[in-house]
């Protein structure tokens, strides 16, 4: 399984997701699931993945295939946003269908969806869902994230703390503390992670890391936050 969530601020975007796509006593696999596409000053894309890992593999693949070839329409020449989620759609679409006709009995599981997010000179940063049949919902100043995968433990901080005045610091914390609820609910997300910043009209990645195990600023903050919990947990009568 996964975790990933891309929250839409004032400041821009913020995005992270995990690497674990299988989770057992001996079967642990990493994949990278942020994919970021890059034309400096003109457009920042990032794409966040969750589900079959052929078909999100493959949907890429097709997807990086027609920004190679100048006579295609790609994700990198498209007019505006609407247009690059309508291409991801289209393709995850084309690709699951295709995955499914092949696998049977079993085409119920060659599904994902994925989290497109980014901003093109002359446009508004924009946050879109797209679920496996190419269909999509765009984040709004009401519901300023989305989040794919296995999202329910990492869901209560952001409703209580999330706006779209939130700061990109504030904003890093708070997807960071939804994942560290995610990691210790669940086994099947885990670490490393990947967390992108595009800052609103600067059409760029402002900060890409990848944090592992041994990150001690994630750890110190994983524990504070529990600290915290507790603290107020106590600290409640009834």
């Amino acid at each position: 399984m996964t975790y990933c969530v891309g929250l839409l601020l004032d400041d821009g975007l913020v995005l992270l997701s995990d690497t674990r796509t299988n989770a057992g006593v001996d079967n642990i696999s990493t994949y990278r699931k942020m994919f970021t596409f890059v034309d400096p000053g003109e457009r920042a894309i990032a794409i966040m993945t969750a589900g079959s890992l052929s078909v999100t593999q493959t949907t890429l693949a097709k997807l990086e295939e027609a920004i190679s070839d100048p006579d295609a329409p790609s994700i990198m020449t498209a007019g505006t946003m609407l247009e690059v989620v309508e291409m991801v759609g289209r393709t995850l679409s084309e690709v699951s269908t295709h995955v499914a006709g092949q696998m049977g009995a079993k085409a119920a599981s060659a599904r994902a969806s994925m989290i497109v997010a980014g901003q093109r000179k002359g446009g508004a940063p924009r946050l879109f869902l797209v679920y496996p049949e190419g269909n999509f919902i765009e984040a709004t100043d009401d519901t300023p994230y989305l989040q794919i995968g296995e999202h329910k433990y990492g869901k209560p901080i952001l409703d209580r703390v999330v706006e779209p005045g939130t700061t990109l610091t504030d904003a890093k914390k708070a997807v960071l503390l939804s994942m560290d609820s995610t990691l210790r609910s669940n086994l099947s997300v885990g670490l490393p992670l990947d967390l992108c910043v595009i800052e609103t009209d600067k059409m760029m990645i402002s900060e890409m890391r990848r944090i592992e195990a041994d990150d001690q600023v994630f750890a110190s903050m994983s524990q504070a936050w529990s600290q915290a919990l507790r603290d107020g947990f106590r600290g409640i009568e009834i």
